[in-house]
């Protein structure tokens, strides 16, 4: 199997996600219109733990990182560098032909374990740092 074969769709990912992310600096997720709304909101009238991550993408890019944490710390802190760090070693496993590297055990479960406790905080009257929907 050729190099571009074993690349390609790491790169395709990583082409969709710039476009993607195109589109969140140029529109504003906190202008009704451009986005659809969070099921788990209008379904439960909840905070999922993704709620407010478009707003803190797009503070993010137009370098508002106190905006950005206000709307989602979780995704400011963690999911962004985490998700860029597994594509770099997804991208790298791929052009040295080498295994996909694995998440260990004890990773996903912190990481499962922190979203719930981050959705039950941000849920609570009253809580900062974050939690902004």
């Amino acid at each position: 199997m050729s190099r571009w074969d074993r690349v390609k769709v790491p790169v395709m990912v990583g082409a969709g996600t710039l476009v993607a992310s195109a589109y969140v600096y140029a529109f504003d997720p906190s202008e009704p219109g451009h986005f659809p709304p969070c099921p788990t909101k209008v379904l439960t009238g909840l905070d999922c733990p993704f709620c407010g991550s478009l707003r803190a993408s797009h503070d993010l890019m137009h370098t508002n990182l106190t905006g950005a944490l206000d709307f989602n710390a979780m995704t400011v802190l963690f999911v962004l560098p985490a998700a860029l760090i597994a594509w770099v070693l997804w991208l790298r496993a791929a052009w040295r032909d080498e295994p996909a590297v694995r998440v260990p055990r004890w990773a996903l479960v912190t990481s499962v374990v922190a979203l719930v406790a981050f959705t039950v905080v941000r849920n609570l009257p009253g809580m900062p740092l974050g939690t902004a929907a």
